[in-house]
């Protein structure tokens, strides 16, 4: 047995590089949680997108379940974390804890047995497709394609998504506007996705659905809130453009639910309950005959996505693409729209950069354990 020595959460918020909104949010910063174990004279790093908050919660209910348990036995560990939260509620800031402190236990597992994560898992290819991700409503014209036409015409990433629904879906002439021009910007070879965060009803998505026809969209992604399954049921069934949705899901109930009403299944392992619970939910899928994409965290992605056969997918997320180069070693950058792992190093084949970011600091130093 190799015992889990310490546990360790540390908050971190990082500005933004200019004013972002969606159709339901505006934000200027985004806080990353980042997890550490221990166990074996080995470490394993995972993190989360979420509030400060959840580096309390890993901290204070989730680290004593966790310290002392065979680093190998990860479903056990997971198991233990879900019970223990079952009076505070297992989805957001809760989930994105064990999210956090799961994926760092598949890291430590994978560094004890040096071998890369997607090697333990088994691979199903040696490379995931990505998407550009950005186009925030906030941006100006020159703005949205410099940024879009940057990743299609210079990083040979043929698929870019930007979002819409702005104003909660009370500007439809604009977001049609932007999406015309995103078109006239990426040439007509580019694949063209949309994400309206749940901005609008759901026959309003479905006009809207219909009239971004004629600039062929691929993705409409949360034409409606998540929450109103029928709602996406209705527009899937309406429109041309494959309906997504998933990025909240914490629970295999929630996917369960989902996989009935979209075309691709979207799975976050922040947020989902980590690297175990994104391959159920993707199995879930397989079911069903539908895809699965990443959503967002890409770094994190990587290697769970490679070990799945049905993953069509990862969002290359402009915020988390920002974080994720300036927090860790290993950075993987995509080639020609690919992102490939580093099989030459364990486990996720990452390294906190402690001290470059340490001015980002904003909570949860303190160490659980040894």
């Amino acid at each position: 047995m190799t015992p889990i020595r310490s546990l360790r959460a540390t908050a971190y918020t990082v500005p933004t590089d200019r004013p972002e909104a969606d159709g339901t949010l505006a934000w200027d910063r985004t806080t990353v949680v980042v997890v550490q174990v221990t166990g074996g004279g080995q470490s394993g790093l995972g993190w989360t997108y979420g509030a400060a908050a959840c580096a309390a919660v890993a901290r204070a209910e989730l680290a004593p379940v966790v310290i002392g348990r065979n680093a190998f036995d990860v479903p056990g560990a997971f198991q233990e974390m879900v019970r223990k939260v079952r009076d505070d509620g297992r989805a957001g800031v809760c989930g994105y804890a064990i999210s956090a402190i799961e994926t760092a236990l598949w890291d430590l597992k994978a560094r004890l047995l040096g071998v890369p994560l997607c090697v333990l898992f088994g691979q199903a290819a040696d490379g995931v497709r990505i998407y550009g991700s950005g186009g925030f409503t906030t941006y100006p014209h020159a703005v949205l394609a410099a940024q879009l036409g940057g990743w299609v015409h210079d990083q040979g990433i043929s698929r870019v998504k930007l979002r819409i629904g702005e104003g909660r879906g009370t500007r439809e002439e604009r977001d049609l506007r932007r999406v015309w021009q995103a078109r006239e910007t990426v040439g007509d070879h580019a694949e063209l996705y949309v994400d309206a965060n749940g901005a609008y009803t759901s026959k309003q998505a479905i006009r809207m659905g219909r009239a971004m026809e004629e600039w062929d969209v691929r993705w409409f992604e949360e034409p409606v809130t998540s929450d109103d399954i029928a709602g996406l049921r209705r527009v899937r069934d309406a429109v041309r453009a494959d309906v997504a949705a998933g990025e909240y899901g914490c629970d295999l109930y929630t996917f369960r639910r989902l996989a009935g009403a979209v075309d691709c299944l979207q799975i976050d392992v922040t947020r989902c309950g980590g690297m175990l619970e994104w391959r159920r939910a993707a199995a879930l899928a397989a079911a069903r005959g539908l895809d699965v994409s990443g959503h967002c965290a890409p770094q994190l992605h990587l290697h769970v996505a490679l070990a799945t056969p049905n993953v069509r997918h990862l969002e290359w997320f402009h915020d988390h693409v920002r974080i994720e180069s300036m927090f860790f070693d290993g950075f993987r950058e995509p080639v020609e729209g690919v992102l490939r792992p580093d099989l030459s190093r364990p486990g996720l084949g990452l390294e906190l950069r402690e001290a470059d970011v340490a001015r980002f600091r904003t909570g949860g130093v303190d160490a659980a354990g040894d």
